[in-house]
């Protein structure tokens, strides 16, 4: 069976839940809308479901003018896109620095949620962040994603895991862009270039996994076992860290849909 994407994912909050379409536009940051707000805390450091795991039941439903929010137990927020001649906040991800928009009706709605201060970010069109330049070129951007514009995963990857677990887990615990349906367990490892629908992707880097994995997308509690990093530790480990999926970036804009075909270009 030819290679094909059996299931796209949108995650407009980074760390929060994730949109399922059938049908996603490639831009140079990635698919569209994916991961363009961000939480902060009162430094300006991001927050991911690392540090605060129930970030995963946060939904961030994009909206024409906008974005809802809804968490259990809280009245939904309705927020509008922050106005562009407003004051920046320089955000960190990582060792990058963003000059990010602040939605700021979204402070104490997010405080009541997670009873702590934080604020949410908005990336638009200015708050450029470029790719690593030693796995991308000029020009390349990424959004408030760890690193590159977009993550695929083999489902006979998540299969080969699986089989190693006393549990099965979902293929949420690794928060793909683009599954990969039709190809061998960790095929996409020997990927450089592919062609997925009409659009081109450079296959980059493997996507180095950490605690976050442990983090039960149904609950946004940590596995009290560990897994499924304890056992991906077990046969997924490299010099660089625990691999699991590899990162891409596109070489040009389309929409892709599920059941597009995946094509090894290189």
């Amino acid at each position: 069976m030819a290679a094909s994407i059996a299931a796209l994912h949108v995650y407009p909050l980074k760390s929060g839940a994730a949109l399922s379409p059938d049908s996603a536009e490639v831009e140079a940051h990635g698919l569209a809308g994916d991961r363009r707000w961000l939480i902060v805390d009162e430094q300006a450091r991001f927050v991911t479901g690392r540090q605060l795991p129930r970030i995963v039941l946060l939904r961030a439903t994009p909206r024409a003018s906008g974005v809802r929010l809804e968490f259990p137990g809280a009245t939904a927020l309705e927020l509008e896109f922050p106005e562009p001649g407003q004051a920046r906040l320089a955000v960190r991800v990582w060792n990058d620095v963003v000059e990010a928009q602040v939605a700021e009706r979204a402070g104490a709605w997010l405080a009541r949620c997670f009873e702590r201060p934080l604020r949410l970010v908005y990336m638009d069109e200015h708050a450029l962040r470029p790719v690593r330049p030693d796995y991308g070129s000029p020009g390349d951007v990424v959004s408030f994603a760890d690193a590159f514009p977009l993550l695929l995963i083999g489902s006979g990857s998540l299969d080969a895991l699986n089989a190693r677990l006393a549990r099965a887990v979902p293929m949420a615990r690794f928060r793909p862009n683009v599954v990969v349906g039709g190809a061998d367990a960790h095929a996409e490892d020997g990927w450089r270039r592919v062609r997925i629908g009409a659009v081109t992707f450079d296959v980059v880097k493997p996507c180095t996994r950490c605690v976050f994995t442990t983090v039960d997308p149904e609950t946004g509690r940590f596995d009290p076992d560990g897994e499924p990093l304890a056992t991906l530790k077990e046969y997924r480990r490299t010099p660089a860290g625990v691999t699991f999926g590899q990162n891409l970036i596109p070489r040009g804009t389309g929409t892709i849909r599920v059941g597009d075909p995946v094509e090894q270009l290189l």
